[in-house]
């Protein structure tokens, strides 16, 4: 089955499995590594990525569903610069392992994309279901209390 949509900001056209996932196209057949696999069922939000600016997990997302649309994953979250959010990341040591990293940081993009000055509560509400087996939770609702501070001076 062919499938054509936009990956960050590029036409692509891959030829997949009629049941593939999102996932498996970005890492397998797309080389884009950046997005991982944690649980395979929509549980840990490791392979967050966007799908026309919304937060989707690309384990359950079929590849037909992203026919003739917008996908952006880590890799394409920031063009030249580092994005407010991965700065904020590295400021407050956030990552331990990493291994969920890339999910988080594109769920809080979509949450500062809908909210660009969210409140503590509003952060850990939107932040839920995306796990992290080291528990920097602490840390991670500081880089983007961060960044949304610094994107409000700006």
């Amino acid at each position: 089955m062919k499938t054509s949509f936009k990956l960050n900001g590029k036409q692509v056209q891959v030829e997949t499995a009629p049941d593939a996932t999102l996932l498996w196209t970005l890492r397998d057949t797309l080389q884009m590594t950046g997005t991982k696999f944690g649980c395979g069922v929509s549980l840990c939000g490791a392979c967050t990525v966007h799908l026309d600016g919304m937060a989707v997990r690309a384990c359950v997302t079929s590849i037909s569903m992203v026919a003739g649309r917008s996908v952006t994953t880590i890799e394409g979250l920031a063009e030249k610069e580092l994005h407010p959010l991965q700065e904020a990341w590295i400021e407050e040591q956030v990552p331990q392992c990493g291994y969920c990293q890339s999910g988080q940081i594109m769920q809080a993009a979509a949450l500062l994309q809908a909210n660009p000055r969210p409140n503590r509560e509003q952060i850990v509400s939107h932040m839920n279901g995306v796990l992290c087996r080291c528990g920097t939770y602490v840390r991670i609702v500081k880089a983007i209390e961060s960044a949304a501070s610094k994107s409000e001076k700006q």
